[in-house]
């Protein structure tokens, strides 16, 4: 299985996302043809950053606002597999649940400009399926703070939108001093698309190419660019976790709430509330984290500050057995519209034991179709269980 990681350390972006996925490997007239498709033939060169050899990619596209029936319309006219495209419509769809968490029901896109964005998103998708890839490891996104401007005036950096979708997908960030803008809406829905494929933090095996995407901009202190491995071998399966428990019993919902999403965005494996009774009859909740053996600290660091929880009790070395788990897509047809779901499939012994569709997706197609949610996920674990009997999977 080839694996795909992706280490945005310096923000990311559809032309950092692109460039690297060419250094890697990625099919560069394709990549070409389907820019060219919808846009022009965008100028692809080699660029220094800080010392490194980056790929740098310009569509040399203007800006407009389209609704999101022009853009999915001129998706129909790119020169593309049709995986890209379906994978692209996705990525548009996310900008979209994005902007309208922020802006209310909304006629165009705000904060993404068309042309450069449809060309952005044509080309990064392209250059992920001619890679082939199994999985994904996503590093956490870098952030960096200030203000901009916007449609609608100035905004917080990173935008509104841009942490909408990665709250959305569930991407991890990381939050920096740096007084711009390092992750756009683009950037964010695509790196939240490819991470459907998601399936572990770490991984065994060899590294087979290596790409560096290129910014605009070229600062003289750090590297401008966003870097992706691509490898061969399986995600690692830790054989051991460490659990963290705490009890708290004056911690609101709300902190409750917000300290397990951090957790979970920061990387934990698990983070749950257990409700209980505590010494004198006080009602009470016990926070647990199932994490990697070694970020225990990492972990109870975030529990001292978002709890101010006195002592966290550390379970560490619990052995853990895991089957070997694979991720496709089940294209399905959800009133009169063509949805590629993702679907996890757990095996043992050359077997499927467990196929479930993704939650996130197959929620947001519910949505967006007015579907009820188990029709779409039955519909989409039936279309895997008959590429497996057919021996097409």
């Amino acid at each position: 299985m080839k694996t795909l990681l992706l280490d945005p350390f310096s923000g990311a972006a559809g032309d950092m996302i692109i460039g690297a996925l060419l250094g890697c490997g990625a099919d560069i007239p394709a990549v070409k043809a389907a820019m060219a498709s919808v846009v022009g033939t965008p100028a692809i060169t080699t660029v220094d950053r800080c010392g490194i050899k980056a790929v740098r990619v310009e569509t040399g596209a203007g800006e407009r606002r389209a609704t999101l029936e022009d853009v999915l319309e001129r998706l129909c006219e790119a020169d593309a597999p049709p995986e890209a495209l379906s994978m692209a419509e996705q990525v548009f769809r996310r900008i979209h649940a994005g902007e309208s968490t922020v802006h209310g029901r909304h006629v165009h896109f705000h904060e993404v400009g068309a042309d450069d964005a449809i060309a952005d998103v044509v080309g990064a998708c392209t250059a992920f399926c001619s890679l082939d890839v199994g999985n994904v490891i996503l590093r956490p996104v870098h952030l960096g703070r200030g203000t901009l401007t916007g449609t609608h005036g100035k905004y917080p950096i990173p935008s509104p939108a841009t942490v909408a979708i990665l709250s959305e997908g569930g991407i991890p960030v990381r939050f920096t001093d740096a007084n711009h803008e390092l992750c756009t809406p683009t950037g964010a829905a695509l790196l939240a698309e490819f991470a459907s494929h998601k399936q572990g933090m770490d991984m065994d095996g060899t590294i087979l190419s290596i790409g560096y995407g290129a910014g605009k901009r070229n600062p003289e202190d750090a590297p401008n660019v966003l870097r992706a491995l691509l490898c061969k071998g399986k995600p690692a399966e830790d054989t051991t976790l460490d659990i963290l428990e705490t009890n708290v019993d004056d911690a609101t919902g709300e902190v409750i709430a917000y300290t397990l999403e951090r957790l979970m965005q920061e990387g934990a494996r698990d983070a749950t509330a257990s409700p209980l009774i505590m010494k004198k009859g006080r009602p009470g909740t016990m926070i647990r984290v199932i994490c990697s053996h070694g970020d225990s600290d990492r972990f109870c660091a975030i529990l001292f500050e978002e709890l101010g929880t006195l002592g966290v009790r550390s379970i560490p070395g619990v052995h853990r057995s895991a089957i070997e788990r694979s991720i496709t897509h089940a294209e399905v047809v959800i009133a009169e519209q063509k949805c590629m779901i993702p679907v996890k499939i757990g095996w043992k012994d050359g077997a499927a034991i467990s196929i479930k569709a993704e939650y996130e997706d197959t929620r947001r197609f519910a949505e967006t179709t007015g579907t009820r949610y188990r029709d779409i996920a039955r519909k989409a674990e039936d279309a895997v269980r008959q590429k497996i009997q057919r021996g097409t999977l």
